[in-house]
């Protein structure tokens, strides 16, 4: 430790990682480069190899993080427990609705990265499938037949991804207000009163934030 102390401080891996991860999502897989993520960070290049490799290993890392967040984040919601459909719908809404569950930003960096990486690709076409099983299982659970609980999740899925990939810009407010029609269009059933005002006071701070109008 004190001859690390004597060096300087080298950061630490999920430090550089997370500003791979910024960089990432602000310009794309080019932009993550060594010599500007240590610029970012203020510490030398050499510091980066402490902790990586190489640049290929920091990518590598990159998409296991994804895995491991808006993967985990989404899944997480599906899974949990709900008494009808309507409400685990709502329930996987929420992580669509808060950034701090789901970053559609990295979603969107990601998916772009997987046009021109095979490797990527494929690993977006693994959690995909995974995302789209477990909405399949969601359904499944509620008493929904087979065929129609996978046509259901790559619905639900796949209009989600739509968002994503078009970059969909619209306000919470107006968000908010579709939501229960979504819920109806996705399950055939509308939410209760009692399920979208318990969805609404989940994200009551982000509706009353300025920013969000």
């Amino acid at each position: 430790m004190e001859q690390a102390a004597e060096r300087g401080w080298r950061g630490s891996a999920e430090l550089w990682l997370e500003g791979a991860h910024v960089l990432l999502v602000e310009g794309g897989v080019e932009a993550v480069k060594i010599g500007a993520l240590a610029d970012r960070l203020g510490l030398s290049r050499t510091s980066f190899y402490w902790h990586f490799a190489d640049r290929e290993a920091l990518l590598a890392a990159l998409v296991q993080r994804w895995r491991a967040t808006n993967t985990a984040a989404l899944v997480a919601r599906i899974e949990a427990p709900a008494a009808t459909v309507t409400e685990a719908i709502l329930g996987l809404f929420d992580a669509w609705v808060d950034p701090g569950l789901f970053d559609s930003r990295a979603e969107f960096a990601m998916r772009t990265w997987a046009l021109t990486d095979p490797s990527v690709a494929r690993a977006l076409a693994e959690e995909d499938a995974h995302r789209i099983a477990a909405l399949t299982a969601l359904f499944l659970r509620h008493g929904v037949p087979p065929v129609q609980a996978d046509t259901r999740a790559r619905t639900v899925y796949l209009t989600q991804v739509g968002y994503i990939a078009l970059r969909s810009d619209e306000d919470f407010e107006t968000r908010m207000a579709r939501i229960p029609e979504y819920v109806l269009v996705f399950t055939g059933l509308a939410p209760s009163a009692a399920e979208v005002a318990a969805f609404r006071a989940r994200h009551a701070v982000r509706s009353a934030a300025p920013e969000d109008r």
